[in-house]
């Protein structure tokens, strides 16, 4: 045999890792298409182009395949808004920022948006037993705004980031899903992030005298 008859470590890598990303990318469409309980792992590896089995040697049960299209995207959408806020100083901005990212990404990413918002949580498993290391630092990007404003006497020094944090990622949240699961738009997402902000904003703020 010659040096090019074998298949090199490097290559072998190479087509399972774009293999396992087939399956996610088919997972993604037939999640969204059929809803995860509808959905069969049959489908996935019809859609994938796959036989069956080889689904079982990536991921354990359909969940698994679910649990690792979240992660995968969390790992996306967190690099995405840490770029995004690098580009800002100020804390003001940086909220209006991660209002905005955080609704644009809805907007762009239509199937993985409602694969999120809906069929996610409806994943026993998911919201029993996975440890959301990826959306703990997403959630934690916003407290560390808020720290930041505290930090130069932007933002009221009573507000508890932790509780901050959450009640503003739950109103994006909230509009996440309402522009995916509502056929009629009545105003566009940087309008709905100027909105949701703005609102946040006024209750953190210190009062101007």
């Amino acid at each position: 045999m010659n040096e090019s008859s074998f298949i090199t470590m490097e290559a072998m890598e190479k087509r399972k890792n774009d293999k396992h990303q087939r399956i996610i990318e088919a997972a993604t469409r037939i999640f969204a298409r059929k809803g995860f309980f509808q959905a069969k792992v049959s489908d996935i590896a019809r859609e994938a182009g796959v036989a069956d089995g080889t689904i079982y040697l990536y991921f354990d049960n359909k969940d698994d395949i679910l649990i690792s299209l979240f992660e995968e995207q969390m790992k996306a959408v967190l690099d995405n808004m840490i770029s995004a806020l690098s580009k800002e100083a100020d804390p003001v901005k940086k909220l209006h920022q991660f209002a905005l990212t955080h609704l644009s990404l809805i907007e762009e990413n239509k199937n993985v948006a409602e694969i999120i918002q809906v069929e996610l949580r409806q994943s026993s498993r998911f919201m029993k037993e996975y440890k959301n290391e990826r959306f703990a630092q997403y959630l934690d990007l916003i407290a560390d705004i808020i720290r930041e404003g505290q930090q130069k006497g932007v933002f009221a020094p009573d507000i508890i980031p932790g509780i901050a944090k959450r009640a503003f990622f739950g109103a994006l949240d909230e509009m996440s899903r309402f522009w995916v699961l509502s056929s009629r738009k009545e105003y566009d997402i940087r309008t709905a992030a100027q909105q949701i902000s703005s609102y946040f904003l006024r209750g953190i703020s210190v009062p101007r005298t």
